[in-house]
């Protein structure tokens, strides 16, 4: 469980998230990060949660998040992609 929910953060999602990969629930919603999703999150093989919302984020949802079959709920709402 990975969870940082409004604790204001600023700057970008580092690529080394994509090492966490026992991770199942990764919340990072209710900040200020900036740029784009990492291509490194779809390495996440045991994620099921994923909540991008109320950023900044730009860019597109990377095509490599079709990879995370066990994801059940991405939640990307309140951003610029």
């Amino acid at each position: 469980f990975f969870s940082t929910i409004g604790n204001v953060l600023t700057g970008t999602l580092p690529t080394e998230l994509g090492e966490l990969s026992a991770v199942q629930s990764f919340e990072v919603d209710k900040n200020k990060l900036t740029g784009t999703v990492p291509t490194e999150l779809g390495a996440l093989s045991a994620l099921t949660w994923l909540d991008l919302s109320s950023n900044e984020l730009t860019g597109t949802v990377p095509t490599e998040l079709g990879r995370l079959t066990a994801l059940e709920r991405l939640y990307a709402s309140r951003n610029f992609l």
